[in-house]
């Protein structure tokens, strides 16, 4: 990494690109930059792929857009980094034919991260780049998991006045799958929200020992929202996949979650038009609503 500014710029477009796993040059100048002229990022990635930190797929149907990934040695560097200590590079991360059958979801992944970055920076509130974290592992015991297409932090309020720190589970739905494929995931996030993990051996906690707690508690103080971004469908189809999500959790055997935790629906083009902190989300719960997601609170 010759030429490489390792506490600058250079290090955050590389933490950048291995966290979101995708972007494109006019994201990641939104994302890292958005102050300068966007040659100045097309220098810094040309430079990030000189060094063979970062590569790029053409992509040919969106105008010959170029979309960035790290490199396998990129991933490898970006992980030694604090900043990303809870990252888990992809296996496929730098494989382009993988790259290239993962760029429409990555970048409509990448562009709701944004959406939520620059709603911040126009409220005077606080979401850093490295705050939307994609493909956080979460276990459910066994090769189970649930993996979000995102985690959200975000600071709610500007400084010097109350303010309050958010989570957030984003899922980001093309209209690839059918709505009751989508609506199993409220499922599985419940079934998140109760997993308390067993280890084999461990005797049953005695009369002064406190019990096992459930997994999620290791990292969140309270358990995320838990938002549906939805694209790639018109009004009917976002009705017909809001109402398979009230019916999944109108059905869940663990009603005490969505009694606790705030399920969120809302088309990505509400979010890019208006800012994700407009009155834009659907509870599923009440569809007819329309509510902040900031604003929708845990009971």
């Amino acid at each position: 990494m010759r030429n490489v500014d390792a506490g600058g710029g250079d290090r955050l477009a590389l933490a950048v690109l291995a966290q979101y796993r995708m972007a494109t040059t006019e994201q990641m100048h939104l994302v890292i930059a958005p102050g300068v002229r966007i040659e100045q990022t097309r220098r810094r990635l040309a430079k990030l792929r000189d060094e063979g930190l970062v590569d790029r797929i053409t992509l040919p149907r969106a105008g010959r857009t170029r979309a960035w990934f790290a490199t396998q040695y990129g991933a490898e560097v970006a992980a030694e980094w604090p900043e990303l200590r809870d990252w888990r590079p992809s296996r496929l991360l730098a494989d382009r034919t993988a790259a290239r059958l993962r760029a429409g979801h990555s970048l409509v992944v990448t562009e709701t991260g944004l959406s939520f970055l620059q709603d911040a920076r126009r409220r005077g509130e606080v979401c850093r780049p490295l705050d939307w974290i994609p493909e956080v592992y979460h276990p459910l015991g066994g090769s189970e998991a649930v993996i979000p297409d995102a985690v959200l932090f975000y600071r709610s309020g500007r400084e010097g006045d109350d303010w309050s720190m958010l989570r957030a589970f984003v899922e980001v739905d093309r209209a690839t799958m059918g709505p009751e494929r989508l609506a199993a995931k409220i499922t599985a996030y419940a079934r998140l929200y109760a997993y308390v993990p067993v280890t084999v051996g461990r005797p049953r906690p005695g009369f002064n020992q406190e019990p096992a707690r459930e997994d999620w508690r290791r990292r969140y103080p309270i358990f995320p929202r838990l938002l549906f971004v939805l694209d790639g469908t018109g009004p009917a189809g976002v009705d017909n996949r809001i109402r398979a999500l009230r019916a999944a959790a109108r059905d869940l055997v663990q009603p005490g979650f969505v009694h606790q935790v705030p399920i969120l629906a809302a088309p990505l083009t509400d979010l890019l038009r208006n800012g994700p902190s407009a009155p834009v989300w659907r509870p599923v719960q009440d569809p007819d609503q329309r509510v902040s997601w900031t604003h929708s609170r845990h009971p």
